[in-house]
């Protein structure tokens, strides 16, 4: 067996990678999970999103109407996820669409900038507490 062959095949019998391997954060993982469960309506979501959170070692921050800041979608729910390995926890939006009956979760990008500076200020100050 060429040493080519030989790697392709110890490749093929290799179990999967675990999510700590890929990058993704296991809390990540079972956040995004959790959020399939949503069967509720607008008026669910926040409770729905706190319990979310709490369930997988985030912190439920604060939640606002959306006002146009994220396209199609009615009410943002900003959580912080737990420490990983010394790093700064991330900031995520689980946004309710605009039937009020599904859900996404979404990462900051430059649209959402400033609501994530917000919401890291808003931990400052939850910190000095």
């Amino acid at each position: 067996m060429v040493a080519s062959q030989a790697a392709v095949a110890t490749a093929t019998h290799a179990a999967p990678p675990s999510p700590a391997d890929t990058g993704i954060p296991m809390a990540l993982l079972e956040l995004e999970l959790s959020l399939d469960g949503f069967s509720g309506s607008k008026d669910d979501f926040t409770a729905f999103i706190r319990t979310v959170a709490d369930n997988v070692g985030g912190e439920f921050l604060f939640a606002l109407p959306a006002s146009g800041l994220i396209e199609n979608c009615l009410s943002i729910a900003v959580l912080r996820l737990g420490e990983t390995e010394g790093e700064t926890s991330p900031i995520l939006f689980v946004c309710l669409e605009e039937e009020g009956s599904t859900i996404r979760l979404e990462h900051p990008g430059e649209a959402t900038q400033d609501l994530k500076s917000f919401a890291e200020s808003f931990v400052g100050v939850l910190e000095r507490m």
